[in-house]
């Protein structure tokens, strides 16, 4: 590798590894830029989000290389760039409108009976499940908001893990904040711990359809089934090396505008009930014609639609297919509904960025930690890393595709990118003052000014200004041409 510090060096490496990159192409990747007080965090936040966007513009060079007969060219990435890119949605900015809030107010940490608990409630029919779970008034149909204080007492009477359980058998969405030993000894932390970062299998050994000629994904069908940040991340970054992309969304399940205004770009967005004759014909024509398929369903949530992972390798063995969950593949937890705050909290690391943030009050003891409110990492890296990730593992199946291999089917899960985060080898790599939580030593933040990254598109209804794509590819620079809103599209590719 080039000029890449240690940390991020032990991530990529370790992430590389788990695509099933060639180990000897990770000298072809440089970064660039002052790490200095970006993304400050008791855990190698930007060296995880830098090393995602690397391996993502080394696949995007690997794939590039396959389709014009050359090696791999040098993989570029800028650090300021890339912290701005897995904020990403605190930038999106539509002309003449105000920026979106990107949490409801009930998305946040509640104090339990033994700890803490955070509830995610930014679609309405997630909040409405989480309230009726709490009995308290104020979801569907009701005259008024619910009360904060009305959650906090209701809230408190539930012990944390039983109050996980009963807002996921109602559909609802909240983690209890553990430590890392905690999760570990989970049963759902064991699962995923004996689960690589990226799960790989090719379904055919005969089947492959080379891709005509290009430059990286330039002309690569890509369906789109994903929703929120991380696979809606990983289409845009292969729309941005140049792929043809189609998002689909179910017409009873709005999508935010915030998430879409962010996530968007590059795409086309149309609107199928996958439920009906008709929209289950229609979607059949398109994974006929796709190359590649990205879903963010749970783990067995398409097996009703006809669409499980053996259905698709029997009708569609042309297919490469990525999938992304929030908890993996396997244990009691794999078809659980998550999001990056909620995997956040349950596999530890709220509880470290927790001692982080407590140290830094003036007058702050260690032991006062627990009483503290969990913390988060500084992005939403999780997501973000897995949407680099999941780009990465779509284009090099892709790359081996043009050199006459079957696609790849990969899977990755938020929780699994916890794992690589926060893994021992990667520590290893650390200062020895950074082995120590909570930190008092980590700079003050630093902003990078956002201006020279900043790209405004042609939307369907007004211009958008969006963080740019970053990273590069030797010659080759990802970028967007445009922008549409949810729904705009018909359902058929270019």
């Amino acid at each position: 590798m080039g000029a890449v510090e240690p940390a991020t060096a032990a991530l990529l490496r370790g992430a590389w590894a788990a695509l099933g990159g060639d180990a000897g192409h990770l000298a072809r990747v440089e970064a660039t830029g002052d790490a200095t007080g970006l993304l400050p965090s008791a855990l190698p936040a930007l060296p995880a989000a830098t090393a995602a966007v690397a391996a993502s513009a080394l696949a995007a060079s690997v794939l590039d290389g396959a389709r014009c007969g050359t090696g791999p060219a040098p993989a570029l990435v800028d650090v300021e760039h890339v912290a701005l890119a897995v904020r990403s949605e605190r930038f999106a900015r539509q002309d003449g409108v105000e920026p979106p809030d990107l949490f409801a107010p009930l998305s946040r940490s509640w104090r339990t009976a033994d700890g803490w608990l955070r509830l995610h409630a930014n679609y309405p029919w997630h909040r409405e499940r989480a309230l009726a779970v709490l009995a308290v008034p104020g979801g569907a149909g009701a005259g008024a908001e619910a009360r904060p204080e009305s959650v906090a007492d209701a809230v408190r009477g539930w012990r944390g893990d039983d109050l996980e359980d009963a807002l996921a058998a109602a559909g609802a969405l909240g983690a209890a904040v553990r430590t890392p030993e905690q999760w570990g000894a989970h049963p759902q932390g064991r699962a995923v711990a004996a689960l690589p970062l990226v799960e790989t299998a090719a379904p055919d050994a005969r089947a492959r359809r080379p891709l005509g000629p290009g430059r990286a994904a330039e002309g690569v069908r890509v369906l789109d089934l994903t929703r929120v940040i991380a696979g809606p991340v990983a289409t845009r970054t292969l729309a941005a090396w140049g792929a043809d992309v189609l998002r689909l969304d179910p017409p009873h399940l709005p999508e935010i505008p915030a998430q879409a205004l962010d996530t968007l770009p590059g795409k086309r967005s149309a609107v199928l009930d996958l439920r009906s004759p008709a929209g289950a014909a229609r979607l059949e024509e398109l994974l006929a014609r796709a190359d590649v398929l990205v879903h963010g369903y749970r783990p067995g949530a398409l097996d009703r639609l006809g669409l499980s992972s053996a259905a698709l390798a029997e009708r569609h063995p042309h297919l490469g297919v990525v999938v992304l969950s929030a908890w993996g593949s396997a244990g009691p937890w794999a078809a659980r509904r998550g999001f990056d705050s909620l995997v956040q909290c349950a596999t530890g690391i709220a509880d470290a960025e927790r001692a982080r943030t407590a140290d830094a009050a003036p007058d702050a003891a260690p032991s006062a930690a627990p009483d503290q409110p969990p913390g988060a990492l500084p992005a939403q890296v999780l997501d973000h890393a897995s949407g680099y990730l999941a780009a990465a593992a779509a284009m090099l199946s892709l790359a081996g595709v043009q050199r006459g291999q079957p696609p790849v089917a990969a899977r990755l899960s938020l929780a699994q990118t916890a794992h690589w985060l926060t893994g021992s080898d990667v520590h290893q790599h650390r200062a020895p003052e950074q082995h120590r939580a909570p930190e008092r030593h980590l700079p003050p933040e630093r902003h990078p000014p956002p201006e020279r990254h900043l790209v405004t598109l042609p939307g369907a209804a007004a211009p958008v200004r969006v963080v740019a794509p970053p990273g590069r590819a030797g010659d080759l620079v990802p970028r967007w041409s445009r922008t549409t809103e949810p729904g705009a599209d018909p359902p058929a590719f270019a």
